[in-house]
């Protein structure tokens, strides 16, 4: 019991800082159509920035200076080089997004180094939140949580009950008609991409100094945002909630059972012999498979469900 409580309140704090990142991704494409590759770069920068505005002013400023300016940088990335070519399809998107996050990595790296940078968690939010089977949990993870499910509400809400999202999202689907009444469609769209921006640059404040805050940390998330958007459906933010959980809680139960699937397996009545087709695979053990089992969910899903769990596009 001990085990499980414990693996599962780390996932659910995992999971949800996955949905922190994942999280502006989705708005961007749900509002956009973009498939951002620059969205981790975007946390990378977040991150940097937050622990150099921590170090002059404190980290509470930077929870909001940082994302600020991030999403300044990703309204102004839009408005000069991603609008450019927006009429021109998905690839020419996919491609000057992908420039992006290369050029944003060696920029990262001139100004900060190429090694990891302190960036520490805040000293009033360093102690245990509470003590559960002799383990402490950490009140920072418990902060992240907060904060995860807070900016689940203020999306949803600012999409569906506020007269900007309402513009937002009709200027998706019927362009002509928003621009019609009056409102200004690629503006819309500038404060979309830079809001989005502002999002994963939050998630990087404060995913930053939970972690580790260096040039690799953008590769690292990169690959498993785009697992939580496809697996939650493409544009949709319950989606990427519902399929950050599933993905936190599985890989963190995965990499810390210490046990082959051999075991497993026999322990249900499975009887595998050495004549097994696959028997190698199936002595390695579930931490060793942990890394890809998001993956393998990715690709299952595509085969099975290509709208994922709550999507309405199907890639």
């Amino acid at each position: 019991m001990e085990f499980f409580t414990i693996s599962l309140l780390n996932g659910v704090s995992y999971g949800l800082l996955l949905f922190m990142l994942s999280s502006g991704l989705t708005l961007i494409f749900s509002m956009m159509g973009v498939l951002n590759f620059a969205h981790a770069s975007f946390y990378m920068v977040g991150a940097y920035l937050g622990y150099t505005v921590t170090k002059y002013v404190g980290f509470w400023p930077a929870l909001v200076i940082a994302p600020l300016l991030v999403g300044v940088m990703g309204a102004m990335f839009e408005k000069y080089a991603l609008r450019k070519v927006h009429h021109f399809g998905h690839v020419p998107e996919l491609l000057i997004t992908f420039g992006l996050s290369y050029i944003i990595l060696e920029l990262v790296q001139l100004v900060w180094g190429r090694s990891s940078v302190d960036y520490r968690v805040p000293a009033e939010l360093s102690g245990p939140l509470f003590t559960l089977y002799g383990t402490q949990f950490p009140m920072y993870r418990g902060f992240m949580m907060l904060i995860a499910v807070l900016m689940l509400l203020a999306i949803g809400l600012l999409l569906t009950q506020t007269r900007i999202g309402l513009v937002i999202q009709a200027a998706l689907t019927h362009p002509e008609m928003v621009e019609a009444l009056g409102h200004n469609v690629p503006r819309v769209f500038m404060l979309v991409f830079g809001g989005g921006a502002a999002l994963a640059g939050l998630a990087g404040v404060i995913g930053g100094n939970a972690f580790v805050t260096e040039p690799g940390m953008a590769a690292t998330v990169g690959s498993i945002i785009f697992v939580v958007v496809v697996v939650g459906g493409m544009g949709s933010l319950a989606g990427a909630f519902l399929a950050s959980l599933l993905i936190g809680v599985m890989q963190t139960f995965a990499v810390a059972i210490d046990t082959s699937w051999l075991s497993i397996l026999g322990g249900m009545g499975v009887v595998i012999t050495e004549a097994t087709p696959g028997y190698a695979l199936w002595k390695l053990k579930v931490n060793q498979v942990a890394p890809i089992m998001p993956y393998l969910l990715l690709v299952l899903m595509l085969v099975f469900r290509p709208r994922g769990l709550m999507g309405t596009r199907e890639g």
